[in-house]
């Protein structure tokens, strides 16, 4: 019998679709989730389960971004074989992607028992979404927003995508939290630095998803309830996507800062009285 149904399946693939683009935890809200519907959060195929439906947000970004996508590719096959191609910033934007990319894979199958292990207890989750809102809240506050996705540079991407091996290590961090903050560390304006989140973030998870397939199909989730949960989530994202850009266009993140704080002090409250189990 799998371990995730197919109406699980479809309610993790909105909670997935919600969250993982925005500053809150995808990981997090899933392993509540999860723990809500009595589903083992530190099971090895729903751990696979939560990687894999992740393609399906990845997917969505991939379409919503087409344009800029063919045109950072198109630039980078172009500077490989022309030199003078290599000083367009497209170009150098690919490579610094693919670089920043590296660190967070490496630490990603090092720490893999970890991840898997004692950082997947709820916990973990409750305290990182409070630390990680204290975060977010200082950099809002620290940054000058004053530099364009034009002004990036290969600092900016090696340290944002750096930011991401926090959520990593500490579910409830917030991939797009850590990588957001850092990037208004560095004096991006908020829409710049979600823009930088989103391509920073396409391979790392697709990598992540790929990797875990043969968990979650091998350990006891079937392929409906991954297809399901994977389509599900690729709608629902598209529209997150769409309207998170619209939100940082005209607000602080402070609402995301309040959201994480409630939940976190919710879930420390539910796993004290013992409703949920870590």
């Amino acid at each position: 019998m799998s371990a995730i149904s197919v109406g699980q399946a479809v309610v993790l693939g909105v909670v997935e679709g919600v969250t993982e683009f925005l500053p809150v935890s995808s990981t997090g809200h899933l392993k509540i989730t999860e723990g809500l519907m009595d589903i083992p959060v530190d099971d090895k195929s729903v751990v696979g389960f939560s990687a894999v439906i992740q393609v399906g947000a990845i997917a969505a970004v991939l379409v919503y971004f087409s344009k800029d996508i063919k045109r950072i590719v198109s630039a980078w096959f172009r500077g490989l074989t022309r030199p003078e191609e290599r000083y367009h910033h497209d170009y150098r934007f690919a490579w610094w992607v693919i670089a920043a990319t590296v660190p967070i894979v490496v630490v990603g199958l090092a720490a893999k028992p970890l991840i898997e292990g004692p950082l997947a207890s709820l916990w973990v989750v409750a305290g990182s979404l409070i630390a990680g809102s204290g975060v977010m809240w200082a950099a809002d506050q620290m940054g000058r927003h004053k530099r364009g996705e034009d002004d990036t540079s290969f600092k900016d991407a090696m340290l944002v995508g750096c930011s991401q091996i926090l959520a990593l290590l500490f579910p409830g961090f917030s991939r797009s939290g850590a990588t957001m903050s850092t990037a208004l560390i560095l004096d991006l304006d908020r829409v710049a630095a979600t823009r930088l989140s989103f391509f920073l973030g396409i391979p790392a998870l697709t990598g992540a998803g790929i990797y875990e397939l043969k968990d979650a199909l091998g350990a006891g989730v079937g392929a409906a309830p991954l297809a399901v949960g994977t389509i599900v989530s690729f709608v629902v994202a598209y529209a997150s996507i769409a309207w998170l850009l619209k939100f940082v266009a005209k607000h602080s993140f402070n609402a995301f800062v309040i959201y994480r704080i409630v939940i976190g002090v919710a879930l420390l409250g539910l796993l004290a009285t013992g409703t949920l189990t870590s």
